[in-house]
């Protein structure tokens, strides 16, 4: 079956470079991407496949080969409410909306899997692609496709996430956590508000969001085992506007990440009890906001051995290290149904700067995506034992 793929990937290179630049000029918000998700379903019905488009009207899920336990195979859709500013011939035609992350990237290598695949006959395992919807926003779209029933007869589940850190024809994958939980915290003050020179007749506002500014930070690196890569950042302030003023209300807000799958559970109950300890002594009232958002990616033992066999077989220096990222990701849901595992695909062209995602910059090696195919493909090849 190699040399099958290698016909495949020799015959579409050019699709695989057309479909993507189409999806990226065409790029579309969570939960909106219908001309997306019409665009794969056209493709895998022409190769004699039967998408099921999810409840939602957006996104999809489609099997391939025999029944019984299955590998899932996930790729992210949906594009980021950012202005593109690459200056490529194929750059986003929607204002304000642009594939900074590599989703259309993701979705397009899924597409190939899928009709490679679709031309190989007696696979050793079954397959099920799901193109899903709303990754972008938390708590994601995985979990209206866990509610739609896509996890039902899946074993195992893989996914590849575009990497600008790791050149073209390289792929990164690690035992373990490879992303982070990630929660919003909001903090709203309130106070009757005074005159600056008798901050003792009123509750003094400013002071106590400066005592959480910093008290929260400090107080949960002294409560949470260091070796969880746990961390508060706050992202915005604001209060008051004159300088003489005790201001009436407050706002902080931030995000707390944890790379420890035990302390996300424990983060929401910590967080609420020192912000009372740090705010009962100022007398300030306050609201406080705690959204989870997603739990760590942990990959499991086996399906880490699998990636790390499937990208292995591209040949040597293809299999990289990769660190463990602050960064949320919704593939993580699936990971609460089933065991899985995410690797990155390197994008960098090995020339140049290396763009990060979610930056108006970002582009990527089109050499990718062949390579991503290839290991989707090897995955399946060599995933009779699930």
């Amino acid at each position: 079956m190699t040399a099958s793929i290698d016909r495949w990937i020799a015959e579409h290179t050019e699709d695989l470079s057309r479909w993507r630049r189409h999806i990226h000029a065409h790029p579309e918000l969570a939960r909106r991407e219908f001309a997306t998700t019409e665009f794969v379903a056209t493709r895998l019905i022409a190769a004699g496949l039967e998408p099921r488009i999810l409840p939602g009207g957006t996104g999809l899920t489609c099997d391939i080969g025999p029944d019984g336990p299955r590998i899932a195979l996930r790729a992210d859709m949906d594009a980021l409410p950012l202005q593109e500013d690459t200056g490529a011939p194929y750059a986003s035609t929607v204002a304000g909306v642009s594939h900074a992350c590599g989703h259309d990237a993701h979705t397009t290598i899924l597409l190939g899997t899928g009709l490679a695949l679709a031309r190989m006959p007696d696979l050793p395992v079954g397959v099920r692609l799901i193109f899903q919807p709303a990754e972008e926003v938390m708590p994601g779209g995985a979990l209206d496709v866990v509610a739609a029933g896509a996890m039902q007869d899946v074993a195992r589940i893989f996914a590849l996430h575009c990497d600008p850190r790791l050149a073209a024809g390289q792929v990164g994958v690690r035992l373990g956590a490879i992303t982070s939980a990630a929660d919003t915290v909001e903090l709203v003050l309130d106070s009757p508000g005074g005159h600056t020179s008798r901050p003792h007749l009123t509750t003094d506002l400013v002071y106590a969001l400066g005592t959480v500014i910093t008290g929260l930070p400090g107080m949960l690196s002294r409560r949470i085992d260091p070796r969880t890569s746990t961390v508060m950042v706050w992202g915005a302030v604001t209060a008051g506007q004159a300088p003489n003023a005790i201001p009436q209300s407050g706002r902080l807000v931030g995000t707390v990440r944890t790379g420890d799958h035990e302390t996300w559970a424990l983060l929401e109950p910590l967080v609420r009890e020192i912000v009372n300890g740090l705010l009962a002594p100022t007398g300030v009232r306050y609201e406080l906001n705690y959204r989870r958002g997603v739990p760590p990616v942990v990959n499991d033992e086996v399906s880490t051995r699998m990636f790390e066999r499937a990208i292995s077989a591209l040949g040597p220096g293809a299999l990289a290290d990769t660190p463990q990222s602050g960064g949320g990701e919704d593939f993580s849901w699936y990971l609460e149904e089933v065991p899985g595992a995410m690797a990155r695909l390197g994008v960098w062209s090995g020339i140049g700067e290396q763009l990060d995602i979610h930056q108006p910059t970002f582009d990527l090696d089109e050499r990718a995506l062949a390579v991503g195919v290839r290991v989707l493909v090897n995955l399946v090849l060599g995933g009779a034992a699930i």
